[in-house]
């Protein structure tokens, strides 16, 4: 899984950061808002942690932008704050679960699993391909253990096909998994990235098959 941790406190955003590594998970850590929601605009997550009290924009904000932009990514916020009035408006603006601060990290890791469970969202660190490993924490392709060069893009529209293993991903899906939510990027734009890695994955046997007006499914041949 890929995990945006948004939190302003660094030493606590470094602690679950190292909670969920060690688990297995990618972390993406974000210290202010405005930079949080950009990132989130471009590269996207699979769970977000939302610290309320960000600098830039605070989480509430940042929340509504997220919701209006039409993404769906669960988020938990966590808040040193009391009032019942703070939690309610985050619920309402949008979150998915909420902890107040100081939290127990078995408590976080729970919720966490709880609201990708909610999400049909597995916690897998790899997954095999034939031949190949894809390593979900390092986002690389593995072949022995040794890393094959595959560039950013062409990565994140793998990724995007695994998730989708044996169903037909439209292009439309794979520029929002590639670009992020939001982007401007014509349809056209993956076909290159699909085509490339095409020629990268055949000689192991993983098959990108083309469903024309309908868009990709990643086949995979076991001998």
């Amino acid at each position: 899984m890929r995990i945006a941790v948004i939190e302003d406190n660094e030493a606590l955003a470094q602690g679950i950061a190292f909670r969920l590594r060690d688990r297995g998970h990618a972390v993406d850590l974000l210290h202010d808002g405005r930079e949080a929601d950009a990132f989130l605009s471009q590269e996207g997550a699979d769970l977000v942690v939302l610290d309320l009290n960000l600098p830039g924009m605070d989480g509430i904000d940042l929340l509504r932008a997220l919701r209006r932009r039409g993404d769906g990514t669960p988020v938990i916020l966590l808040t040193a704050r009391s009032e019942t009035a703070e939690r309610v408006a985050g619920l309402d603006a949008g979150a998915d679960d909420y902890l107040t601060k100081p939290f127990d990290m078995d408590e976080l890791e729970a919720r966490l699993r709880a609201m990708a469970r909610r999400k049909n969202l597995e916690f897998t660190a790899r997954d095999t391909l034939g031949p190949l490993v894809f390593d979900r924490t390092a986002r690389q392709v593995l072949k022995d253990d040794q890393p094959l060069d595959i560039p950013r893009k062409e990565i994140a529209t793998l990724e995007c096909l695994i998730e989708r293993r044996g169903r037909i991903v439209s292009k439309a899906q794979l520029i929002t998994h590639v670009y992020g939510t939001g982007s401007d990027a014509e349809e056209s734009a993956i076909e290159p990235h699909v085509s490339r890695l095409r020629k990268r994955l055949e000689p192991f046997g993983l098959r990108i098959k083309t469903a024309r007006g309908l868009g990709y499914m990643l086949e995979i041949d076991v001998p």
